[in-house]
C-alpha cells in the first residue's frame, strides 16, 4: 500500500510577504495587480476571504469589498526562494516529489522508514520545519492515493493536517460530495446533479447508462469513486502549458463584455507566467470558448521559441485575434473563457531544468 502526502502552502504568496512585515499579520492582505490599472488578485490571506475577497478577483472589485485590503505587488524572486527552501525540505524526506506548483506538492514516503514508517508522523515533521526555516505555514494530507491525499490537505486548512488510512478509505469517499473531487468543475456538477448524482456512494450504485453523457471521463469518476487511483508520484516533471479560465454565472455576449472578461484572465494568467519565465519560453498561446449549449471551440497560434524573451509577452491583439476568430464561427453566447500558453522547457549546460513551477488553474492560494 502506497503512503502518499500532499503538502500545499497556505495562501502562500500572501504568507510570505506577511513573513516580510510583521506589521501586515492579521490585517486583510492579497497579492495582485493595482487597482487602479485593471489588476487581478493572484492571493489573498484568510482575513481577506473573509470579506469575500479570493483569486481571480478584479482588485478594484476586492478594494470595494474591503477598503482596508492591503495589495501587494508580486515579489516572484523571493516567492520562487521561499518555493526552493521548502522543496529543500521535501528532498530531506524521500526522492520521490512531484511539484505541482511553487508551493505544492506530492510526496511518496511509502519506503520511508522515519517516525516508525508512520505518514502522518512524517507529515507533521515537514510541517513543523517549513514553519521553522520557511516561516510559512502548510497544510498536508496523508493518503494511499495521490487524488485524496490532495483533497485531504484541503480538508482542514489552513495549517490543517488530515489523514485518510487505508482501512478508512471506503467510508471517506462515499459520503464524499463529487465536487471535491479532480476534474468535477461548475459545469460537470451541474451535468452530474441533473442526473441525480451528488456522492461518490451515488456514482457507486448508479447503473452506467447514467454515466455516458459524460464520455471518457465516466471511467476515471467511477474509480475516483471507489478511491482508486493508479498514478504515481513522477518527480521532476516539466510543466507543458498554463491556462486559467472562467465559467460565468450569467452568459456574455457582445464584443465588449467577452473583450473585457478576456483582459481580465489574460491579466491573471500574466501573474502566473513571470515565475515560469525563467525556466520556459512560449511555444503557443491558445484560447477555448463554452456556449451556453456546452459546446466548445478553440484556436491556437505557433509562437517561434527562438525569439528574444522579451518578444514572448502576452500580446492581447493575439489573443483578441483568436477570439474573435471563434466568435466569427458562432453567434452563441458564451458561458466559460479559457486561455493559456505551450510552455518550452529551457536548456542549461545540455540538461533540463527541473524547479517547481507555478499553477495552472484559478484559483491559486
Amino acid at each position: 500500500m502506497k503512503k502518499i502526502i500532499h503538502v500545499d502552502a497556505d495562501c502562500f504568496y500572501a504568507a510570505v510577504e506577511i513573513r516580510e512585515n510583521n506589521k501586515l499579520a492579521g490585517v486583510p492582505v492579497a497579492v495582485g495587480g493595482d487597482a487602479s490599472r485593471r489588476g487581478v488578485i493572484a492571493t489573498c490571506n484568510y482575513v481577506a476571504r473573509r470579506y469575500g475577497v479570493h483569486s481571480a478577483m478584479a482588485s478594484a472589485h476586492a478594494k470595494k469589498l474591503c477598503p482596508e485590503l492591503q495589495i501587494i505587488k508580486p515579489n516572484f524572486p523571493l516567492y520562487r526562494e521561499a518555493s526552493l527552501q521548502m522543496f529543500k525540505i521535501f528532498q530531506d524526506f524521500t526522492d520521490l516529489v512531484e511539484p505541482l506548483s511553487l508551493d505544492e506538492a506530492f510526496l511518496d514516503v511509502s519506503g520511508s522508514g522515519e517516525f516508525a514508517g508512520s505518514a502522518t508522523l512524517l507529515a507533521g515533521e515537514i510541517k513543523r520545519r517549513v514553519l521553522q526555516e520557511v516561516g510559512i505555514s502548510v497544510s498536508a494530507g496523508v493518503a494511499p492515493v495521490k487524488f485524496l491525499a490532495k483533497i485531504a490537505s484541503d480538508w482542514r486548512k489552513p495549517d490543517g493536517l488530515f489523514t485518510i488510512a487505508p482501512d478508512a478509505v471506503s467510508n471517506f469517499v462515499a459520503a464524499l460530495q463529487l465536487k471535491k473531487l479532480p476534474g468535477v468543475g461548475p459545469a460537470t456538477l451541474v451535468k452530474l446533479e441533473k442526473v441525480g448524482l451528488y456522492t461518490c456512494e451515488d456514482v457507486q450504485n448508479c447503473e452506467l447508462e447514467r454515466l455516458k453523457p459524460f464520455g471518457a471521463f465516466a471511467q476515471r469518476l467511477v474509480s475516483m469513486s471507489r478511491g482508486e487511483d493508479e498514478s504515481s508520484v513522477l518527480p521532476r516533471q516539466g510543466r507543458k502549458s498554463l491556462s486559467v479560465e472562467q465559467t460565468y454565472s450569467q452568459d456574455l455576449d457582445g464584443a465588449q463584455q467577452l473583450h473585457t472578461e478576456l483582459l481580465n484572465l489574460l491579466a491573471t494568467l500574466e501573474v502566473r507566467l513571470q515565475p515560469l519565465m525563467p525556466d520556459y519560453r512560449v511555444s503557443g498561446k491558445f484560447i477555448k470558448l463554452k456556449f451556453n449549449d456546452f459546446s466548445q471551440s478553440s484556436a491556437e497560434l505557433r509562437v517561434d521559441v527562438g525569439a528574444k524573451r522579451e518578444s514572448q509577452g502576452l500580446s492581447h491583439g493575439e489573443f483578441i485575434q483568436l477570439l474573435e476568430g471563434l466568435r466569427a464561427k458562432g453567434t452563441l453566447p458564451v458561458r466559460l473563457i479559457g486561455v493559456g500558453v505551450r510552455l518550452q522547457q529551457v536548456k542549461v549546460g545540455g540538461r533540463q531544468l527541473h524547479l517547481p513551477f507555478d499553477g495552472g488553474g484559478i484559483p491559486l492560494v
